[in-house]
């Protein structure tokens, strides 16, 4: 089979490339006689529904790390990668109950804002500058690498003689809307974005489901796959596993995925932004909990198509649905290319025309993340560094020229660094094990600040600094631990200093700055509580099923 990309398809995916750009710029248009202010640049006037947030949660977290990045630890590990997508949608409903209302009720823009609120101006710039950098460094370079790689393999010929080009292309479609139109321009276009992206993943599985075997059928391809690669259907991995490090067994579900799961859904500040943008608290909660129901079903879009990757590349010679894919897996090192899995399925099983539409889907989960990202990078650098720092005074006009420089800097960056990330074999992985050397120690400092009112400035600091050479110590090969149970103790060790600073240097009981929580602080709708429940029901049967 061939993996041209014919004129329809290439036709159909300029054809969203210009609707998307069109849609944000017609979205935040500036309405005759007004300004665009900074609450309108930053978080679309708060005016955004929970239908809207839910689908512009999604778009912002699903992107190249996923589709490719997931798809190839799908292949490498199996259904237990999902725990990464299952988890997090338990995840979004303590988020939409516990935290969501502190921040709503405080009024901020970014995470760091209520990290000043709650502690002191330092802590908050120290925060801001490493959000900043991790979303430029990490974030941007790798989503824009990936994605690229993926267009090279799919449009182009696999070689990466395109891969520059691409990276160029996608900066540029996620620039031209979101620069200009900020949140209000991202979040709108994510609900487009998120239609196309659920539409591609589902053809390109049931597409792939349909021919992993010769005589075709998607009912017969899944019980292929599943007879074929049964023990890629578990969930929770044994000790002997050579995969345990990545996913170490049921220290996934209380260990240190709860730690990546709740910093990056609740202190995330260009996952948290479009929440505060909510019309309400009860609207942002809405908007989460529906993103909760999504998240449930995505494994069949991001790691079942890496499976049926797996079945396909280990049939025995002369029985592969397509012969020399080995080949085209292998790396010049003898390693297996993993995160090739989904790139290879679209560009040998979906035909002429769904090509176009399933190609413009993985772009579409590609530039809005970009967009996302871009936007938290300029409200935290405008809001949080300029201009307290730099313009104190600095009008909405000033501080929104600001935000679109800052976008333009930072997409730069970007560009410039991504081919860097070459010959990495698993990235979701890596980057999930390098974010979390930074993560555990926020989580502590959020949680505690949260829901502690005697945690002080002081133990917020040390404990947030001693935190990267606890998680380096745990991370050096003498201790030997999974990446997961890193985070986890590293957390738990930083929770422990923060206390233990927090009740030496504590002067009095004064907790002045402290939450104050009550009962009606975390009370939640009929319908959130029913949506909670059922999401808890669902996620027992599957992981009964699946153990």
């Amino acid at each position: 089979m061939s993996g041209r990309f014919e004129l329809i398809d290439s036709i159909i995916f300029a054809a969203y490339a210009v609707g998307i750009i069109g849609l944000g710029l017609w979205v935040s248009r500036n309405r005759k006689g007004t300004e665009r202010n900074a609450e309108d640049y930053f978080l679309a006037g708060k005016k955004l529904p929970w239908w809207a947030i839910g689908a512009s949660l999604i778009a912002a977290n699903i992107s190249a790390e996923q589709f490719i990045g997931m798809s190839g630890s799908g292949f490498a590990i199996g259904l237990a990668i999902a725990s990464y997508e299952w988890m997090a949608a338990i995840t979004l409903i303590i988020v939409g109950k516990y935290f969501l209302p502190v921040f709503i009720e405080k009024g901020i823009y970014t995470i760091p804002q209520f990290v000043e609120q709650r502690f002191n101006t330092t802590l908050k710039t120290i925060l801001a500058i490493f959000w900043i950098s991790l979303f430029i460094f990490v974030n941007l370079t790798s989503v824009i690498f990936l994605g690229a790689k993926a267009l090279d393999t799919v449009i182009g010929t696999g070689d990466g003689s395109m891969i520059t080009i691409a990276i160029w292309g996608l900066a540029f479609v996620a620039a031209a809307y979101s620069l200009y139109g900020g949140l209000s321009a991202v979040a709108w276009t994510d609900i487009v974005q998120v239609v196309l992206l659920v539409a591609g993943g589902l053809i390109t599985t049931l597409i792939a489901l349909g021919k992993v075997t010769p005589d075709g059928g998607v009912i017969e391809g899944l019980k292929h796959v599943y007879n074929t690669a049964g023990d890629k259907f578990h969930m929770i991995l044994k000790h002997d596993d050579p995969q345990f490090a990545n996913l170490p067994g049921i220290g996934v579900l209380i260990g240190g995925m709860w730690v990546a799961n709740l910093y990056y859904w609740g202190f995330n500040q260009y996952i948290i932004q479009r929440t505060l943008a909510a019309k309400s608290l009860r609207e942002a909660q809405k908007g989460i909990a529906f993103a909760a129901f999504i998240k449930l079903l995505l494994p069949v879009f991001v790691v079942v198509p890496g499976i049926i990757m797996y079945v396909i590349y280990s049939q025995q010679p002369g029985t592969s649905v397509i012969e020399g894919v080995s080949e085209a897996f292998t790396k010049a090192d003898g390693s297996i290319n993993f995160d090739k899995s989904y790139p290879w399925l679209i560009g040998n099983f979906i035909p002429v025309g769904l090509k176009g539409l399933v190609v413009a889907a993985l772009a579409a989960a590609i530039v809005s993340s970009l967009a996302s990202m871009l936007n938290s990078t300029a409200t935290i650098f405008t809001m949080d560094i300029y201009k307290p720092y730099f313009n104190r005074q600095a009008s909405d006009k000033v501080t929104v020229r600001v935000g679109r420089l800052t976008v333009a800097s930072a997409l730069l960056i970007a560009c410039i660094i991504a081919p860097l990330l070459e010959s990495i074999p698993q990235a979701f992985q890596y980057i999930q094990e390098y974010t979390g050397m930074v993560s555990p120690g926020v989580l502590a400092v959020f949680l505690l600040g949260l829901f502690w009112k005697k945690t002080n400035t002081r133990g917020a600091i040390t404990g947030a600094i001693l935190s990267i050479p606890v998680a380096a110590l745990l991370k050096a090969k003498a201790v030997e631990l999974p990446f997961l149970d890193q985070m986890f103790y590293t957390t738990l060790i930083t929770m422990a200093v923060i206390v233990m600073v927090s009740l030496s240097t504590n002067k009095g009981d004064d907790d002045s700055k402290g939450i104050r929580l009550t009962s009606e602080t975390f009370r939640t709708s009929g319908a959130f509580n029913i949506s909670a429940y059922l999401i808890c029901v669902v996620l027992a049967l599957l992981y009964a099923v699946f153990w």
